[in-house]
């Protein structure tokens, strides 16, 4: 088990920057990957991006050089570094952790979100 608190949502004006964080209860080092979601009002859960335990990025083609995700392994933190903020950004994010169970199922840690509103 491990817990994810994300932090470092809010209120920023279109063009603005944030970043949000996502400590882990217990090391990061072990999952096979780590990422971001999000869920804007109405519209389903999307990937945003996430990084595998090589350090290997993958990002939803709307966010690609505006966004960057990156790990502490040391401080068992995930980052997610949001520049060009847009409108259509706002939404509740959420931190994932990601490994394949002994059945090589994949299985996920969500964390409980954070709110992201960007005004245009």
């Amino acid at each position: 088990q491990v817990q994810l608190v994300e932090s470092g949502g809010g209120l920023v004006q279109a063009g603005g920057s944030l970043r949000l964080s996502c400590a882990a209860s217990n090391s990061i080092f072990r999952f096979n990957a780590m990422g971001w979601y999000r869920q804007a009002p109405g519209k389903q859960r999307e990937l945003v991006a996430t990084m595998s335990s090589g350090g290997s990025t993958n990002y939803v083609d709307s966010v690609k050089g505006r966004f960057t995700i990156s790990r502490d392994n040391a401080k068992n933190t995930v980052y997610l570094q949001m520049n060009s903020l847009k409108p259509e950004d706002t939404a509740v994010y959420y931190c994932t952790a990601h490994w394949v169970d002994s059945n090589s199922y994949l299985q996920t840690y969500w964390g409980q979100g954070t709110q992201v509103t960007v005004s245009s």
